[in-house]
C-alpha cells in the first residue's frame, strides 16, 4: 500500500517542526571585563567559566546544554564567551542586562632589507651613533606579537643568534603545540605561539561548509606566509644575506631586532584567508595575560561601528592594560571612506612606498624602453620576440574583454604561442594572469595597469619571464602592439635600484579616509613602507601560492597595508623600551605628531592612487610618515585615559549598557562631552557653519622650553590658537590651549591644513581637515 501526503498537510508539517530544527551559528557574547587582575588564578578563571555557563543556561534551561554550546570562555582580562546558538537564543541573550553585546561570529580578512634604512635607522649597513636603535637598544626584550596565520619557526628571522636569557620574568605565554608534528618550538626569540580555530570550525559547521576539517592542521605553523613576513617585519633577528631569489640582497631586520617575538594564529583558509571574530577575541584574551607588550594586527574587515567591532572591542581592553594596538587601515583604496580599523585607541596605518624598486625593463624593437617590476626571471639572450595582445588572441568563444584580461580558458594557444603576451590588469589576479600565460605556450608576459591602478606596480613571481607597466606606458605598448606590422620585444633581467624619487608616494592600494565611523578622528594615523617589503616567508608554499609551482624561498615581497602595519609595531616596540611609563595613547602622539609629509625631493608627499600623482592629504598618510628620530623625543605628546576614550563612546551617542562591553566597572556617562574635544592629535572638523573651538592638552616629556603655535592655515577658512604661547618647566607639565576654526568649505570640498608647536628643536604637527558638509 503507498501513502500519500497532501502538499498542504506537508507544508504544514515542516512548520511545525521548523523551531526544532533552526540553524545555530556562532556568536560572541560580550560582558565586559573582569574584576581580577593579571595575577588571577585558575579558580578565579573557573569561577568565570562557571559564570558563563549559568549565564547561558539560564536561556537554554541546562547548564549541561550551555557547556556543549560554549566553545570559548573569555575569562583572563575580556569577560564573555562564544557559542553555538539559535537567532531566537541569540536575540533573548542580547536582551539580557548583564549582556553587553551579542556579535556574530563574522571572518576578517587578511590585509625588509632597505626599509630601516630608508627610514634613517642606519646607512649603508651601518647605524650611526644617532640611530634611535642604539637609544631603544634595539627593542632588547620587548614582547611583540601579532595575530596573524601562524609563523614558519625555521626562519633564521626567529632564530635566537644574538638573543640573551630567558624570556622576561612576566611572561605567562608559551608555544602550545610544540610537542606535535607540525608544532611551533619556542626559543629565545621566539617564545610564544598559540593557535586558535574554534570559532573558525563552528562558523563552517554553521555554512555546513563542504571543507574537510580533518585537512586543517591544529597548529601555529604557517602554512600561507603572511603572519611570518609580519612578524619579523616587526620583530625579526638579523639575517645577513637575506634576498629573494638574489634580488634585494641585504641584511633582513624588523623595527625591533632584539625583541622577543609571539603568534597567535587566528586566520585559516577560508576562500582568501578568514579570522573569525570568535578567535580574534580569545587570542586577544590570552596576548594580554600572557604579558605582550605590542599587538600588531595586519587584518580587518569594513567599518563598522565600535559596538559591533570584535577587534574595536578586544583591542579597548589591550590598550586599558597599557598594551599598544596597532592595525592595518586597508587595502580598499583609492576609494573614498574605504579605512577600516578607525577606533581612536587603535594606531591605524596606510601604505606608502620606499626609495627601492624592482625594475625589470620592457624594450620595444621601436626603440621605447619601459621600466616595469617583477622577480621573475627574463628572456635568454635578450631576443626579440613577436608581441600578441590577449584581445588578440582570443579563442572562439571568448570576448576581447576577457581575453585582454587573460581570464581563463579565453585564449587560443596556438595564437599566443612563442610570443610575449599582452594583459591588462583587473578581475582576475595578477599571478593568474601569468599562469594562464604559460598555459598558452606564451615566451613571457607584459602586464599593464589598468587606468584606476594608476601607476602602482608590483614585482610579483610570475612562473614565466614577465613585467608589469604602469597605466601611461601601458597605453604606449597598446598602441604600438596594435599598430605596428610586426610588433616585437624583449624583457630584461630585473634588478634592484634604491635611491629613487619621489619617495615615498601613498600605494594606490592603501585605504583612504575619511573614516565613516567617527569623521573627526581622521584615520589613517600614519603612513608606513608597504610596497615590495622584503620578509621572511614559511617554506610549506610556493611564491604564488599555486600548488603546480614547486619553488620555496625564505624571504620574500609582499605589499599591502599588511606590510606597513608591522613596520610601525617595531617602532612601537622601541619607544615602549625607551619610554616605558609612556601610555599606548602617548606612544602613538609621538609617532603622529613627528611624521613626515614631504618626500626626499622635499615636496609634498605624492598620492599614487592619482594618474598625475597629484599631492596626497591626510585622508591617504593621516599626519605623515613615520619618522623614528623623530618619535623617540618628539616634545609633546597628547595624552588621554581609558576613561576620556569612554567619555568619547558616550558623545558618540553610545550608551552606558552598550559601553560595558569595553569597561570593566559600570561608567557613567557625563552631562554633556563632546567627540571634537577628544585629546586626538590630529583635528577634523565637518558640517562646519560658522566657527567651532576645539580645546586640546598637550604633556610635556622633554626638556623644559617654550613653544610657540604656528598655523598652516587651510584655505579658506582661519584658524586661530589662544595662547600662542606654551611654557613648560618640567616633565609631566600639561598645559591646554584652544584652536578656533572659522569659515565656509565649499560643498563637497575639504580644507586641509595643520597646527605646529616648537620650541625650535621639536616640530609637535597636528594635521587639520576642515568641511562645511559632512565627512
Amino acid at each position: 500500500m503507498k501513502f500519500f501526503i497532501s502538499p498542504l498537510i506537508f507544508f504544514s508539517f515542516l512548520l511545525l517542526i521548523s523551531p526544532a530544527i533552526a540553524t545555530k551559528k556562532s556568536y560572541v557574547v560580550l560582558l565586559g571585563s573582569h574584576s581580577h587582575g593579571l595575577d588571577a588564578t585558575e579558580k578565579d578563571f573557573k569561577r568565570v567559566v562557571d559564570s558563563h555557563h549559568k549565564l547561558l543556561g539560564s536561556f537554554l534551561r541546562s547548564e549541561e546544554k550551555a557547556k556543549d554550546a560554549i566553545f570559548y570562555s573569555y575569562k583572563k582580562n575580556i569577560n564573555g564567551f562564544a557559542a553555538t546558538l539559535d537567532d531566537e537564543d541569540a536575540t533573548r541573550l542580547a536582551n539580557h542586562p548583564e549582556v553587553a553585546a551579542v556579535l556574530p561570529n563574522k571572518a576578517k580578512n587578511l590585509y625588509t632589507t632597505h626599509s630601516w634604512e630608508f627610514m634613517h635607522l642606519e646607512k649603508n649597513g651601518v647605524i650611526p651613533p644617532s640611530s634611535p636603535w642604539w637609544r631603544a637598544k634595539f627593542g632588547k626584550d620587548v614582547i611583540i606579537a601579532n595575530l596573524d596565520t601562524g609563523v614558519w619557526p625555521e626562519s633564521k628571522s626567529f632564530g635566537e643568534h644574538g638573543i640573551v636569557g630567558p624570556a622576561p620574568s612576566k611572561w605567562k605565554g608559551g608555544c602550545t603545540d610544540d610537542k606535535t608534528p607540525d608544532g611551533v618550538p619556542c626559543n629565545q626569540k621566539l617564545i610564544g605561539a598559540k593557535y586558535f580555530n574554534k570559532g573558525y570550525f563552528e562558523y563552517l559547521k554553521s555554512e555546513n561548509s563542504t571543507v574537510d576539517l580533518s585537512s586543517i592542521i591544529n597548529s601555529t605553523r604557517d602554512y600561507n606566509g603572511h603572519g611570518s613576513h609580519t612578524l619579523s617585519t616587526a620583530g625579526g633577528n638579523y639575517v645577513v644575506g637575506a634576498s629573494v631569489f638574489g634580488s634585494g640582497i641585504g641584511t633582513a631586520k624588523g623595527g625591533s631586532p632584539k625583541a622577543r617575538v609571539a603568534a597567535y594564529k587566528v586566520c585559516w583558509p577560508y576562500e582568501h584567508g578568514g579570522c573569525f571574530d570568535a578567535d580574534i577575541t580569545e587570542a586577544f584574551d590570552h596576548a594580554i595575560h600572557d604579558g605582550v607588550d605590542v599587538l600588531s594586527l595586519s587584518l580587518g574587515s569594513d567599518a563598522i561601528k565600535y559596538s559591533e567591532d570584535a577587534i574595536a572591542i578586544a583591542s579597548f581592553h589591550a590598550v586599558k592594560k597599557g598594551i599598544p594596538v596597532v592595525c592595518a587601515v586597508g587595502n580598499s583604496g583609492p576609494l573614498p571612506k574605504t579605512a577600516s580599523n578607525t577606533a581612536p585607541w587603535i594606531l591605524t596605518v596606510g601604505a606608502s612606498t620606499l626609495d627601492r624598486e624592482f625594475y625589470a625593463p620592457v624594450v620595444l624593437r621601436n626603440g621605447y624602453k619601459f621600466m616595469g617590476s617583477s622577480h621573475s626571471k627574463g628572456l635568454r639572450g635578450r631576443n626579440l620576440y613577436p608581441l600578441i595582445t590577449g584581445a588578440q588572441a582570443k579563442a572562439g568563444n571568448a570576448t576581447e574583454d576577457d581575453a585582454m584580461l587573460c581570464k581563463p580558458e579565453t585564449l587560443d594557444h596556438s595564437k599566443v604561442k612563442g610570443k610575449i603576451l599582452v594583459c591588462l590588469r583587473g578581475e582576475t589576479a595578477r599571478l593568474d594572469k601569468g599562469k594562464q600565460a604559460a598555459l598558452a605556450g606564451a615566451v613571457g608576459m607584459i602586464l599593464c595597469n589598468d587606468k584606476l591602478s594608476g601607476t602602482s606596480i608590483n614585482p610579483d613571481f610570475h612562473v614565466l619571464p614577465a613585467s608589469h607597466i604602469n597605466y601611461h606606458d601601458g597605453q604606449v605598448l597598446l598602441s604600438y602592439t596594435n599598430s605596428a606590422r610586426y610588433p616585437m620585444g624583449c624583457l630584461i633581467p630585473p634588478l634592484a635600484r634604491v635611491n629613487t624619487k619621489p619617495a615615498p608616494t601613498m600605494a594606490v592600494f592603501s585605504s583612504r579616509g575619511p573614516n565613516t565611523i567617527s569623521p573627526e578622528i581622521i584615520k589613517p594615523d600614519v603612513t608606513a613602507p608597504g610596497v615590495d617589503i622584503i620578509a621572511a616567508f614559511s617554506e610549506a608554499i610556493s611564491p604564488t601560492r599555486d600548488p603546480s609551482d614547486n619553488r620555496t624561498t625564505p624571504f620574500i615581497t609582499m605589499s599591502g597595508t599588511s606590510m606597513s602595519c608591522p613596520h610601525v609595531a617595531g617602532l612601537v616596540g622601541l619607544l615602549r623600551n625607551l619610554h616605558p611609563d609612556w601610555t599606548p595613547s602617548a606612544i602613538k602622539s609621538a609617532i603622529m605628531t613627528s611624521a613626515q609629509v614631504r618626500d626626499n625631493t622635499l615636496n609634498p608627499m605624492l598620492d599614487g592612487g592619482s594618474l598625475g600623482l597629484d599631492p596626497a592629504t591626510p585622508f591617504a598618510y593621516g599626519s605623515g610618515h613615520i619618522n623614528p628620530t623623530g618619535a623617540v623625543d618628539p616634545g609633546l605628546v597628547y595624552d588621554l585615559s581609558p576613561n576620556d576614550y569612554l567619555e568619547f563612546l558616550c558623545a558618540s551617542g553610545y550608551d552606558e549598557r552598550t559601553i560595558r562591553a569595553f569597561s570593566d566597572e559600570p561608567f557613567k556617562c557625563p552631562a554633556s562631552a563632546s567627540v571634537l574635544n577628544l585629546n586626538y592629535p590630529s583635528i577634523g572638523v565637518q558640517n562646519l557653519k560658522d566657527s567651532v573651538t576645539i580645546t586640546r592638552k598637550l604633556k610635556n616629556v622633554g626638556t623644559p622650553g617654550v613653544y610657540k603655535a604656528q598655523i598652516l592655515h587651510p584655505n579658506v577658512v582661519q584658524v586661530s590658537v589662544k595662547p600662542r604661547f606654551l611654557k613648560f618647566e618640567r616633565v609631566g607639565e600639561e598645559k591646554s590651549f584652544e584652536l578656533t576654526v572659522s569659515g565656509v568649505v565649499p560643498k563637497n570640498r575639504f580644507a586641509y591644513g595643520a597646527l605646529i608647536w616648537s620650541d625650535g628643536r621639536h616640530f609637535v604637527r597636528s594635521p587639520i581637515v576642515v568641511s562645511s558638509g559632512l565627512f
